[in-house]
């Protein structure tokens, strides 16, 4: 893995501190989240829906799940 470095300047931007993301370091959509680590300011873009296409492209369970409410009272069984 290849580490690309650029040094960029920092503005204000009414009250908020801002830097712009040069074209070769852009991220994918539309929000992004940060965080700090110390020092460090992380950028990593949102994504949404991928978890769900992995999901469907996943082939179903053949395995039968246990029945595991076996020892419990029926729902519509009176309190003791």
């Amino acid at each position: 893995m290849t580490t690309q470095q650029r040094q960029v300047r920092l503005f204000r931007n009414g009250r908020n501190q801002a830097l712009r993301i040069p074209r070769e370091f852009e991220l994918e959509g539309e929000e992004a989240v940060i965080h700090k680590e110390g020092d460090r300011l992380i950028i990593e873009p949102v994504r949404r829906g991928k978890l769900l296409a992995l999901l469907a492209s996943l082939e179903p369970l053949a395995d039968d799940f246990p029945d595991i409410d076996d020892d419990l009272p029926a729902l519509d069984s009176d309190p003791l």
